[in-house]
């Protein structure tokens, strides 16, 4: 049996990078996945992806920095499927700058975005699930969380508010039979990280023992088992997937 058959799994970001990578994990482990994303070529074109290959999947395109959207967007899901097991919050943005330099737009469009997205989400479906009395949700924070990063006072202020709700949820909704994690990636090889100078990306690679960027697929990897019966009494954890970077 697959790991996820039957499951319902929303994974917001869905359509590119990392969160494309977790939809065909999921998928192809029997999910049924409601692609969150603003882009709607590429999640359609994802939906189609995937129905070619058999598999089940939706688009939705949410604004998950809108509680409203997001809430309405739940009690349709749940509505239609009849239950919810497994929220990715993976949506993220950049908006990056130095302290002096950063406007207070960049700073509120990244915490909207990356912060209280991700409350808005774990709040719409985590009702859902402890109802229920079961489901996973996932966080994605970052390595910059936990060391810093030149440039992204706001990008690090999300990540790392992330960690401290994943904390609190696995608190309020583990007596509920709601599991709740963070991962926290390193420098992955998504689009956004690629369009780094490849000096910069030479350096990254040469302070991470492993030697390399990771890949979308080993974090999906790491996802999937959170998300899976297999990570059963894993709860407010944060797992680090950076290569060593922090050691």
């Amino acid at each position: 049996m697959k790991r996820l058959e039957n499951k319902i799994a929303i994974i917001t970001g869905g359509a590119a990078g990392i969160g494309k990578a977790t939809v065909l994990k999921f998928a192809a482990e029997g999910a049924m996945v409601s692609i969150w994303d603003v882009n709607e070529e590429k999640g359609n074109a994802l939906v189609a992806e995937l129905a070619a290959a058999g598999h089940t999947a939706e688009f939705r395109k949410v604004n998950v920095a809108d509680l409203g959207e997001v809430t309405r967007t739940v009690a349709a899901i749940t509505e239609k499927y009849g239950h919810l097991d497994i929220l990715v919050n993976n949506a993220g943005i950049t908006r990056d700058a130095t302290l002096m330099k950063m406007e207070e737009a960049q700073f509120d469009q990244v915490i909207d975005v990356n912060l209280k997205g991700v409350f808005n989400c774990a709040k719409a479906a985590g009702a859902v699930m402890a109802q229920q009395k079961s489901g996973a949700i996932i966080n994605t924070s970052s390595v910059v969380a936990v060391y810093g990063n030149f440039g992204q006072t706001n990008y690090v202020a999300a990540k790392s508010g992330i960690i401290g709700m994943t904390r609190v949820w696995a608190r309020e909704l583990g007596r509920k039979g709601v599991r709740v994690n963070a991962v926290a990636p390193g420098f992955i090889a998504t689009e956004m990280v690629l369009t780094v100078p490849e000096n910069i990306l030479n350096t990254l690679k040469e302070k991470t023992p492993l030697g390399r960027l990771g890949e979308p697929e080993e974090i999906a990897n790491v996802y999937l088992f959170l998300a899976s019966d297999e990570s059963s009494y894993i709860n407010g954890a944060l797992i680090q997937v950076d290569g060593g970077l922090v050691l």
